[in-house]
């Protein structure tokens, strides 16, 4: 019988193309849905109370949580970027060095990031756009999700990450999946009139307990496969090693810059929506979860394949990381304009399963026609940034974060939002996705056209 091992390796080097990215990328794909799902579920339960100022009290506490994503992806995606690349090169030392400083500095930098916001919680509220009606229920969901939470929400996806990267997807997905079922099942009962009756603090503390849960999944596993996996989380591993800490910084500041523009762009769009009515800021809300599924689609797959393009690029095998890209970018391609056509053809069923108000669903009509516009787009963007991730590029991936966040995103939210007031910030994200989209393609082709030189070369 193959040891756990020689299963990892066959899935990397021998295994189809199509069945390696289904191995690694379905679960992955799945618990990016279930983590949406959950998300939604938020906005759901809390929409069932039929108050535009609850709906908008989870709105604006989402930046904070968008936040969560520059640690995950600092550590989560810097470290399992190290690890596949090390794994490639049968570098087990260092592939033991990079999970170990993954892990210990995204503890560290959670509980950091959890008294930060705890400590300046009144500045941070005026920053998010409270008012006077909105304050107390962000203020309750940010003292659950984020000074309870944040320990439990960044370390299980920073966890999954490096689980991922040695090829054990599936119990990544598991894990992650199982603190989202949780919290699916505990909203209602939290939430709503006939359980505890919280309204939105009451879905910040199914979140928090959910996430609990599932972090000590991740712990089990960790200890009772302490012996064969390469995961490895001994604090005697753990290093500042400018060869370690430099490699798995070099992937995940970039990949963190990502989500911190990311914050300060969602930021911008609940404050620039915001003076109009909490209507509108809940279907803008409720919009921008709905087209979260594409993204966490399009994400998924990019996620799921980075293992196995990272490995073969390590490995020199330049042929099947090719393969492996092209047949992720058709698969992304006819997942995400199927799902873009759903949305833009039915928005109004789409918003008016989160919440029962006439106005808002008008709203969310509007601007779920012009997200879903971006859907398709995703997949070459996507796609480009997880290469460059795993590969180590991390250069390009600062740069595509710059591009599209600073010098696209943020200037077409308040150039659209003055020439078409409120409607105009749904088609900020359509606008910045296609010069993306060519952006990335015309640097991945590049890359590939050295790749192959190289590789002949080598040959």
């Amino acid at each position: 019988m193959p040891s756990p091992q020689e299963n990892r390796q066959a899935i990397f080097e021998s295994c189809p193309i199509p069945r390696a990215v289904a191995t690694l990328s379905v679960p992955t794909v799945l618990s990016s849905l279930v983590t949406v799902l959950y998300s939604l579920a938020d906005t759901y339960f809390v929409g069932l109370l039929n108050d535009p100022v609850q709906t908008a009290a989870v709105t604006l506490a989402a930046p904070v949580l968008l936040a969560f994503n520059a640690v995950n992806n600092l550590f989560g995606v810097g470290s399992s970027s190290m690890m596949s690349r090390s794994y490639g090169r049968r570098d087990f030392d260092t592939l033991r060095r990079s999970s170990a400083f993954g892990f210990y500095g995204a503890l560290l930098s959670a509980a950091l990031f959890s008294l930060l916001c705890t400590v300046l919680r009144a500045p941070l509220l005026s920053l998010l756009g409270a008012d006077p009606a909105t304050w107390a229920g962000t203020d309750g969901y940010l003292t659950w999700t984020v000074t309870f939470g944040a320990v439990p929400a960044i370390m299980n996806v920073v966890i999954a990450y490096m689980i991922r990267s040695e090829g054990a997807a599936l119990h990544a997905s598991i894990g992650t999946m199982s603190g989202c079922l949780l919290n699916i099942l505990l909203d209602p009962l939290f939430i709503l009139p006939w359980g505890l009756n919280l309204g939105s603090v009451g879905a910040a503390m199914a979140t928090c307990l959910s996430n609990c849960c599932a972090l000590a999944y991740f712990l089990i596993y960790l200890t009772v496969r302490r012996k064969t996996t390469l995961v490895c989380v001994s604090p005697k591993a753990f290093t500042l090693r400018r060869d370690i800490a430099g490699g798995v910084c070099a992937v995940g500041v970039p990949a963190s810059i990502q989500n911190l523009l990311n914050v300060t762009s969602s930021t911008l769009l609940n404050n620039l929506a915001a003076p109009y009515a909490a209507q509108a800021l809940a279907a803008m809300g409720i919009c921008s979860r709905i087209a979260m599924v594409p993204m966490y689609v399009a994400m998924g797959i990019s996620q799921g394949v980075m293992p196995l393009i990272g490995y073969n690029y390590a490995s020199w095998n330049i042929r099947r990381m090719r393969e492996a890209i092209r047949f992720t970018l058709r698969l992304n391609l006819l997942l995400l304009s199927s799902l873009a056509a759903l949305l833009f053809l039915f928005p109004g069923f789409f918003v008016g399963l989160f919440i029962d108000d006439a106005q808002t669903v008008a709203y969310g009509m509007r601007f779920l026609r012009g997200l879903s516009l971006s859907a398709p787009l995703l997949c070459m963007d996507f796609l480009g940034v997880g290469v460059f991730q795993a590969v180590g590029m991390g250069r390009e991936s600062f740069l595509f974060a710059i591009l599209r966040k600073i010098i696209l995103e943020i200037p077409f939210l308040l150039f659209l939002n003055a020439l078409f007031p409120l409607y105009g910030l749904a088609y900020a994200q359509p606008a910045t996705e296609l010069i993306m989209a060519v952006s990335s393609a015309a640097v991945l082709t590049g890359f590939l056209r050295r790749a192959a030189m190289e590789q002949a070369l080598k040959d």
